[in-house]
């Protein structure tokens, strides 16, 4: 971009473009790298990168304030003000926005980040330099011992960068890496899953992954065949990840204030107060949890319930949504949360469930009489808003336990079940780890989670699939 090609400066030169009465910019410029691998052997590797622009114009009418976002990618400085007047014009079309709220303040140290002028970070394929050797003694060692590998490795580094005509100029680096790994057995009858979330991949190895998913695929040498029905079950960080996740998005303060949720109180209002688990448990998310670091501010794209376009460069803080047990907190802007009366609560990119016992998913396995280990959960839906009932599918290992050890591969089930009633049912939850959820690792990536013992899932099909 000729002249205005960094991103500070792409951001400074659109909020000097814009005749709207408020304007809001967001830069964010990606890099990313990947590694994919089939039958232990490296296919494909590459590196990209990419800038999104998005301006919020703001326009004050006299029956309230009207937004207009318009988002584009690989803009050019001859595109610059052909956004911004397209952004203007879109905000003088929509009329009054429901959530309008003056943009966010400049005011004291936080208003403009430590390097906002600063080149964004970068990841290169230098992030796999001790990765990738690792990877191939694995490859090795599984080829030795009869199984096949496939998977892929991705790391992403996002730079937002965020300015407001009110004077903010804030800045968020957002590493983000992720490793899928599959072991299949020749003959393709059989196949386990791992996956880990991780900031750099330091902390990450393929060996030690290989070992367990080896020591899966011994498990499925032999089959047992079970009906549909409520087993014991134990659900790995994995599984409880994807399930709260989806209760976490379903936690709109205004849409459960409003009878839309199982968040709603019957008669009207919200459930906050209501304990939801006799286990002391807290679901939290907080910008600042060592290493799952996110966004301090709110960087939002567009306006929904959750979300909104004037709260851009909100501080975020850590919240509890559920505290010992109890529900909490509901999702709210500033908007939001005028209506229901709730403190502000925008949502924060991770989450973390704590208040479980000391012990691993293996000393939860040893500690079971008979009930079924899974592996993952996938093809996520919802059934019903109201209960937050959904439905999906066991995947790449389903295990029987019987005396503390597992003794076989079951087949795949489709269950359906509501992660808030599974809370309210679990006898046991076990040590939080950092964790990949196996549905929504491509949108949300920093999790912490324990197992959970839930007496009684709904496995409400047998399913063929793998």
């Amino acid at each position: 971009m000729s002249g205005v090609n960094k991103p500070h400066e792409v951001v400074e030169r659109a909020l000097e473009l814009s005749r709207a009465d408020g304007c809001v910019v967001i830069a964010n410029e990606s890099s990313t790298a990947n590694l994919r691998w089939a039958g232990n052997a490296l296919t494909t590797n590459g590196v990209t990168r990419g800038r999104t622009l998005t301006v919020v114009a703001t326009v004050d009418g006299g029956q309230g304030a009207a937004s207009g976002v318009i988002s584009r990618s690989a803009v050019t400085a001859e595109d610059l003000e052909p956004l911004v007047r397209a952004a203007e014009a879109a905000a003088r079309e929509a009329g009054p926005a429901e959530d309008a709220q003056p943009l966010v303040e400049a005011a004291g140290e936080g208003a403009v980040s430590a390097g906002f002028t600063d080149a964004p970070d970068e990841t290169s394929s230098e992030v796999f330099a001790a990765f990738a050797p690792a990877l191939g003694e694995s490859f090795a060692q599984a080829r030795a011992g009869g199984r096949e590998l496939y998977g892929f490795a991705n790391h992403e580094v996002v730079t937002s960068y965020l300015g407001t005509s009110t004077g903010l100029r804030l800045r968020h680096d957002q590493p983000s890496g992720t490793l899928e790994l599959n072991a299949k057995s020749p003959d393709r009858t059989r196949s386990a899953w791992a996956g880990q979330a991780t900031r750099d991949f330091k902390d990450v190895d393929p060996a030690a992954i290989d070992a367990e998913l080896a020591r899966r695929l011994a498990w499925a040498q032999r089959k047992i065949d079970l009906p549909a029905g409520r087993y014991e079950t134990l659900l790995p960080p994995t599984a409880v990840a994807d399930l709260l996740i989806y209760q976490l998005w379903s936690s709109a303060a205004r849409d459960a204030a409003e009878g839309r949720t199982v968040f709603s109180k019957p008669g009207g209002g919200t459930r906050i107060g209501e304990k939801l688990t006799d286990l002391p448990l807290t679901l939290r998310s907080d910008p600042a949890a060592p290493g799952l670091e996110a966004a301090p501010f709110v960087i939002a794209h567009s306006s929904g319930d959750d979300a909104s376009v004037f709260d851009n460069g909100l501080p975020l803080t850590a919240t509890d949504w559920i505290r010992d047990g109890v529900l909490n907190q509901l999702i709210t802007t500033r908007h939001t949360a005028g209506l229901t009366d709730l403190p502000v609560a925008p949502g924060i990119d991770n989450l973390i469930l704590d208040g479980g016992g000391p012990r691993s998913l293996e000393e939860m396995v040893a500690a079971t009489e008979r009930g079924l280990l899974l592996t993952c959960l996938w093809y996520i839906r919802e059934v019903d808003p109201a209960t937050l009932l959904l439905t999906g599918l066991t995947r790449d290992g389903v295990y029987l336990v019987e005396g503390g050890e597992v003794v076989g591969e079951v087949n795949n089930f489709r269950f359906n079940d509501s992660p808030v009633s599974l809370l309210s049912r679990a006898t046991e939850a076990g040590r939080t780890e950092r964790t990949l959820p196996r549905e929504w690792g491509d949108w949300f990536t920093r999790a912490a989670m324990p197992a959970l013992r839930v007496p009684d899932f709904n496995m409400s099909s047998v399913s063929k699939g793998v």
